[in-house]
């Protein structure tokens, strides 16, 4: 192929790796163009039909392809409307308990903003107590909170709280500070427990983040102490697509 005949793209047959096998070919190339730059996050990957024209293999094994890029998350598809390059996830600390204000606003010309979606007065249910650990009926508070990163949805906040310890809770304007800012002045962290699994989102959750209902998305359960007490039992939900959950261990 001369170089008035190359595609717009810049992807070319490899000639000289036939000792490679053809999808892996094509899933170099495309790392390569994402780690350059040249497909920035968002870039729109041409199709399987330019791509088995340009590398001169079968749909089949573009596809092959393009599903473990995917699978890796290098980019995603979006059924009917095409593949691109994902952009870049937010990442939080696995086993630090941050402000999530603080880990957006952190990144060069990122903007946190919050959704209050429900901030209420409970007595505990059986598993709320349990979970901090107080009387069934004990006064708790409830809130549930949505997180964006310039305007992007990357967090549920759905929290309990111990009525006792923080009882200024259901006055605390929310969209200012976080709940981490004010319960951590009343109550300072001194322990915490997360629980991380995958969970596919309800069709509330879905909504409220903005993804299908069959995206992944990583739920982290947390609990906090102030010396002995619970102070805050929380759900966490963040879209699989969007977020990362980072960690470093010492032995």
């Amino acid at each position: 192929m001369n170089k008035a005949s190359q595609p717009e793209n810049g992807l070319s047959a490899d000639s000289g790796s036939n000792m490679v096998p053809r999808y892996l070919q094509i899933k170099r190339q495309i790392v390569s163009k994402i780690n350059s730059g040249q497909w920035p996050s968002g870039y729109r990957v041409p199709s399987e039909k330019e791509l088995s024209t340009v590398f001169t293999v079968s749909r089949m094994t573009v596809n092959r392809a393009l599903r473990e890029l995917t699978l890796e998350g290098l980019l995603v598809r979006v059924q009917g409307v095409g593949t691109f390059v994902s952009r870049d996830k937010m990442g939080a600390a696995l086993m630090a308990v941050r402000n999530i204000a603080d880990e957006i606003s952190a990144r060069p010309d990122h903007r946190h903003r919050t959704k209050v979606i429900l901030l209420e007065k409970l007595p505990a249910t059986t598993e709320v107590a349990h979970q901090l650990e107080i009387e069934p009926n004990a006064i708790t508070f409830h809130s549930v909170l949505l997180h964006y990163d310039n305007d992007v949805p990357v967090q549920i906040e759905d929290r309990y709280v111990n009525g006792k310890i923080a009882p200024d809770y259901l006055n605390m304007d929310f969209m200012l500070e976080t709940p981490y800012v004010y319960l951590s002045r009343v109550a300072p962290l001194t322990e915490g427990e997360h629980i991380v699994e995958a969970v596919l989102p309800t069709a509330e959750e879905a909504a409220w983040l903005e993804v299908g209902r069959g995206e992944p998305c990583l739920q982290m359960r947390r609990r906090t102490w102030s010396h002995d007490l619970v102070v805050t039992s929380a759900r966490l939900v963040y879209p699989g697509s969007r977020y990362r959950l980072e960690g470093r261990f010492h032995n």
